[in-house]
């Protein structure tokens, strides 16, 4: 049976296909978010931290951290980004006990945090060009760490799965030569939009399968990928999870966060109340305001996605007797990590 392993300082996750489906949190990275790459520029780091508290809370098993910011002052990567990943690879895992995922597009960046990183970190990413295998697979190969492979390569994405199996194969193929296991590599068969292409989803659960059954690796996806430019993202989101986890993926990069509903909202709810000639106290416990109008809550907590994956962690014997469900229903608000990371406080030795 395939299994990844990834470790921290003290806690081991396994990502398998008789494990719990690991949740790698996406949100410390500022690809798409102006104020938090403003924020990393000043040397602020306020909202990596909570970023990594509230996606812990919320149950994600592993958190990627991306340095990934082009600097107003210095526009050149290669030389802001490794010191801007070692730093943040030092202050999360200060934080939070789950295992990391260094995410980078720079090589320089990748191994500063693999230096920087306690335990045995997931490496984000490969892909089948020939300049990043030549790259990429020996610092895997030097740290003993696991790597997620993208299966696109020199000449893009293909919209072809059979195409990027592959390319999948040959990143496969090719961490052999270097002595790197199939276990230790995980493979994103690329999710493409289904509002783009009527059969994304149907393609990559295809694909999925022929990469358990031939290659026997994990997988994982950047699962909101699928309902890019949609109405509704989480709907599909929610329903495409458990539809690939039931094809055999083991993992996602993902938010697992739901995030705390704005002022704004609440505002425009009372004042629709209002309309309806409701009045709402001023010392309304807005908590409970929000939960009983249906808004949400004030504080971040884990998302309807995660609803899904604990719901389908069960229905596939991957969370015995239903033991998280049946906790984080009790109280949603104390679940601390269903995710499925094991603790076992040892650390691996590097190669």
């Amino acid at each position: 049976m395939t299994r990844t392993v990834v470790e921290s300082k003290t806690k081991t996750a396994i990502i398998g296909f008789d494990q719990p489906f690991c949740v790698i949190g996406e949100r410390i990275n500022p690809t798409g978010r102006k104020n938090l790459a403003a924020e990393l520029e000043a040397g602020d780091f306020s909202t990596v931290e909570k970023d990594a508290l509230a996606q812990v809370a919320a149950g994600a098993t592993v958190l990627d951290v991306n340095a990934g910011v082009v600097y107003n002052s210095n526009p050149n990567p290669n030389e802001t980004e490794p010191p801007l990943m070692t730093k943040m690879i030092e202050l999360v895992q200060g934080l939070v006990d789950v295992p990391l995922c260094i995410d980078s597009s720079v090589p320089a960046a990748l191994e500063a945090g693999l230096q920087a990183c306690e335990g045995r970190p997931l490496l984000n990413s490969v892909t089948g060009e020939e300049e990043r295998l030549e790259y990429v697979l020996p610092l895997v190969k030097k740290y003993n760490v696991p790597v997620v492979a993208i299966s696109n390569d020199d000449s893009g994405i293909s919209e072809d799965p059979d195409v990027r199996f592959e390319v999948a194969r040959k990143i496969v193929q090719r961490a052999a030569d270097f002595g790197i296991p199939a276990h230790d590599i995980v493979v994103d068969p690329l999710v493409m939009p289904v509002g783009a292409m009527g059969t994304a989803g149907l393609q990559v659960f295809a694909l999925v399968r022929r990469l358990r059954e031939e290659l026997g690796v994990n997988t994982t996806c950047g699962a909101s990928n699928i309902s890019f430019g949609l109405p509704n993202r989480h709907g599909i989101n929610n329903a495409f999870l458990p539809m690939a986890m039931g094809a055999g993926m083991t993992s996602a990069i993902m938010n697992p966060v739901a995030l705390p509903v704005p002022m704004s909202k609440i505002e425009e709810r009372k004042a629709a109340l209002a309309a309806a000639g409701i009045v709402v106290p001023d010392d309304v416990d807005l908590e409970q305001f929000c939960k009983l109008t249906g808004l949400g809550s004030t504080k971040p907590r884990a998302g309807k996605e995660m609803e899904a994956i604990r719901a389908a962690n069960f229905l596939t014997d991957n969370d015995p007797s239903g033991a998280a469900w049946i906790r984080f229903n009790k109280d949603p608000d104390a679940d601390t990590g269903a995710g499925g990371g094991r603790g076992t406080g040892r650390r691996r030795r590097r190669a």
